[in-house]
């Protein structure tokens, strides 16, 4: 007779891991047909390489925060929340504004910032002013980059491990690039597959042939 109540609790235990996953896959298929539908910031690849890509990159508006925070999981935890803040309607217009990708972070010896890019119909006449005195508003510097890909989740050891593969890769080409590494990141953290980093440095205009 104790069986049959182990058997029931087996079946329980089926049918709520059946629906888990499916609705965990139905999350996955939303997440990325909505990250495939988000604006991503323009740009135009002038050569591909076996290791990297070198872009160039125009001008682009940017609503970004600084920190002291020397690891991309604290700058991500200190800086995401205002910017969405923002974007979500924190902002004398109480406008909210499209959530585009990728969001960029910039590990400096001393200060490292995180920015969003904003949506391409937007520039400085037009956009709302933040709430939140810490953030700043301002176009980026157009500018020729070397990216490099990887998949997965980011963390600090594997794009420290993509920015030397980046770096040899760059100095086996002869180019010389200048600043900091900044990683850029596509997906949002319940996103679990087909996940996109990248890392990318600026290089000398002189020194890229389109």
């Amino acid at each position: 007779m104790a069986s049959q109540p182990s058997s029931v609790a087996r079946i329980f235990f089926l049918i709520l891991s059946g629906i888990f996953i499916v609705l965990f896959a139905i999350l996955q298929i939303y997440t990325t047909m909505s990250v495939n539908q988000t604006e991503t910031q323009a740009y135009t690849v002038i050569r591909v390489e076996k290791e990297f890509e070198i872009r160039y990159y125009p001008s682009a508006m940017m609503a970004m925060v600084s920190s002291t925070s020397k690891s991309y999981r604290d700058l991500g935890n200190a800086g995401f929340g205002k910017l969405a803040t923002y974007i979500f309607g924190g902002n004398n217009e109480n406008k909210k504004i499209a959530m585009t990708s990728p969001v960029h972070m910039d590990m400096g010896d001393t200060t490292s910032t995180m920015a969003f890019v904003l949506p391409s119909g937007y520039h400085e006449g037009n956009l709302p002013k933040p709430n939140d005195n810490s953030i700043s508003i301002k176009a980026s510097a157009p500018e020729y980059v070397a990216v490099i890909k990887f998949g997965g989740f980011a963390t600090t050891e594997s794009i420290q491990k993509h920015i030397e593969i980046l770096q040899k890769s760059l100095a086996e080409k002869g180019l010389s690039h200048r600043g900091n590494f900044r990683f850029l990141g596509y997906n949002p953290p319940y996103q679990v597959f087909g996940r996109r980093n990248e890392v990318i440095v600026t290089l000398d205009e002189s020194e890229v042939n389109p």
